[in-house]
């Protein structure tokens, strides 16, 4: 993939344009924050995606208008909550694990705290948990629910009937916590 350049198209403002070796057409997409990119084949002008763009321009401005609204309702959700340092966080998250794992008797061998990108928490086939730092700025019902699902991977390694029962042990309401837990976004965190 060669280096990203940005591009300005009347109408829609900059875009960031990628040129892909193994795209097969130009695809647009809008990320959380409004900004728009653009992948071409390497065979592809800037012509033709600036001209894709003006062709997409009424697409481009409703994700954008529902990127605004997901960043409007997370900050909504998210405005009661105080940023924490990594230091803070990891602090928090490792003694409420500790706490929990005491508590109901599961297994943990490793755990690190790290900033992930598209995760909450996982557990390996070896019980070393991670957690994500971010994890630290939900409601505590929140930080217990996935601290709770990573410690039951411990016993059950998969998400079959049996995982979510086993969790059901500790945790009430699982579904409603689930349904809560998607309303955060870790990209806008």
């Amino acid at each position: 993939m060669e280096k990203a350049t940005t591009i300005d198209v009347p109408g829609i403002g900059p875009a960031l344009l990628n040129k892909s070796r193994r795209a097969k057409r130009l695809s647009i997409a809008v990320t959380t924050s409004g900004e728009v990119r653009v992948t071409l084949p390497c065979r592809g002008t800037v012509r033709e995606a600036k001209e894709f763009l003006r062709e997409k321009s009424d697409w481009v401005a409703a994700h954008r208008r529902k990127a605004s609204l997901l960043r409007l309702r997370h900050n909504q959700l998210t405005g009661n909550h105080r940023p924490l340092s990594r230091n803070n966080a990891e602090e928090i998250l490792r003694e409420r694990l500790d706490h929990l794992a005491r508590k109901h008797g599961f297994p943990c061998n490793r755990v690190s705290i790290r900033n992930q990108k598209k995760r909450w928490g996982s557990c390996s086939a070896d019980n070393n948990i991670s957690i994500n730092e971010k994890l630290a700025r939900l409601p505590d019902r929140l930080i217990d629910f996935v601290l709770l699902h990573e410690l039951v991977h411990t016993r059950v390694k998969n998400h079959a009937k049996e995982f979510w029962l086993e969790l059901g042990k500790y945790v009430d309401n699982v579904e409603v916590l689930r349904r809560e837990l998607r309303q955060y976004r870790l990209d806008l965190l």
